[in-house]
């Protein structure tokens, strides 16, 4: 504050945004510069939520390690379980029964849908739009029960696992998700009916917080966010994995890189999720869903009282852990928010050498900056919405 002229000229001041605020998306504490309501900088302070999740995991065998990842992107859980997966499986040179892979593919895409009702709907209730969060909760449920119905959890399931899945489908559970992919794209079209056409809704989204091609990938931004700004980039079809390239299904991109064009992003993909996921129940074969190796994967509780052999293969799993075959290995996935990945380091040990966890979140919050200035306040809300940030990722 500097007086001049017998008045007081007030230059930019800073202000605290978070991390108590609701529209943080978490414990995302921001030190803004503000020149009046506009945003001159912000300084993104992480680090509230950070627990060593990579230095726990070192010093865990190989299935005590699992859980850990359920809780990194606590909205979209098998995906991150699923990466951790893939990347045992490949160090180990797995292949899985067919059937392993069509499962992992649906749950996949629920748990993709799962995220996007997620995004979508809050960042609608940070903008004043109650009704669409309350209609995704009511989604959000049918879907966590089809969780509980192969896991026994509701969020943190620990189902997908090195060599295949905990176990198979209960019967009935196809149908119920055939039942329930055909009504919820109905619940989309209400959601895009209160939404999509809305005045303010667009005058909110539309050419704020734009994001350019060139930019995106400087930052080393994946998914939705680099989506949106028109490079169709997408590992399912990229670098498939599982059984991707078996279904027919499109990647949604935009042409501005603005908020607008993120939320439509989102819902198209929960259509083309649905599309996914109706394939694979189609095409779904019978047969085993998990690799027959007792030294990778627990034999069958019925038979540990039967057979000494799988007592001890159950044993030594549990107390010991995998035996991982020295070397490395980089592995990505095209999770719901974007490009997550496990750098896996072993020595020959069942406890990896080093674990470096990549999450989409930190990489998009270091745009964030960038995106926000020169909008206001309530612009940067909006923006902080797209971006889809959840911290137990962002901070590790």
């Amino acid at each position: 504050m500097e007086k001049n002229n017998n008045y007081l000229a007030i230059n930019n001041y800073y202000l605290n945004f978070g991390p108590q605020h609701p529209a943080a998306h978490g414990v995302l504490r921001l030190i803004l510069e503000l020149n009046g309501e506009i945003v001159v900088r912000c300084d993104p302070h992480i680090g509230l939520l950070h627990r060593g999740t990579e230095k726990l995991i070192e010093t865990k065998t190989t299935m005590q390690a699992l859980p850990y990842f359920d809780r990194l992107d606590y909205v979209s859980t098998m995906a991150q379980e699923h990466c951790y997966a893939l990347a045992v499986e490949s160090l180990l040179r797995i292949e899985l029964p067919i059937r392993a892979h069509y499962i992992r593919v649906i749950f996949l895409e629920l748990t993709r849908i799962l995220n996007h009702l997620m995004a979508v709907t809050t960042h609608a209730l940070d903008l004043g739009a109650l009704t669409p969060f309350l209609w995704a909760f009511e989604e959000r449920e049918k879907m966590m029960e089809f969780y509980e119905r192969v896991s026994g959890a509701r969020l943190h399931s620990s189902y997908i696992r090195p060599g295949g899945v905990q176990q198979d489908l209960p019967a009935g559970l196809l149908t119920d998700i055939t039942s329930f992919c055909k009504s919820f794209l109905k619940r989309v079209d209400e959601i895009e009916d209160v939404l999509s056409g809305t005045s303010i809704w667009k005058e909110r989204l539309i050419e704020v917080g734009v994001l350019s091609l060139n930019k995106a990938l400087d930052y080393g931004i994946t998914g939705v966010m680099l989506r949106s700004t028109g490079l169709p980039w997408d590992l399912r079809i990229a670098t498939p994995y599982e059984n991707y390239d078996e279904f027919n299904f499109g990647v949604p991109v935009g042409r501005h890189g603005d908020c607008y064009d993120r939320y439509l992003i989102r819902i198209q993909e929960m259509r083309e999720s649905i599309s996914i996921i109706e394939q694979a129940i189609e095409k779904i074969p019978e047969g085993p869903i998990k690799i027959e190796n007792y030294k990778i994967i627990a034999p069958p509780r019925n038979t540990i009282k039967f057979y000494m052999e799988n007592l001890i293969h159950h044993f030594k799993l549990y107390s010991e852990g995998i035996p991982i075959p020295t070397g490395w290995f980089y592995n990505a996935i095209e999770a719901p928010k974007g490009e997550t990945a496990v750098f896996f380091l072993s020595n020959g040990t069942t406890k990896p050498l080093r674990c470096h966890i990549k999450s989409p979140g930190l990489l998009h919050l270091q745009a964030l900056e960038y995106m926000a200035s020169g909008h206001s306040i309530a612009d940067l809300v909006a923006i902080i919405g797209t971006q889809d940030l959840v911290f137990g990722e962002v901070d590790r």
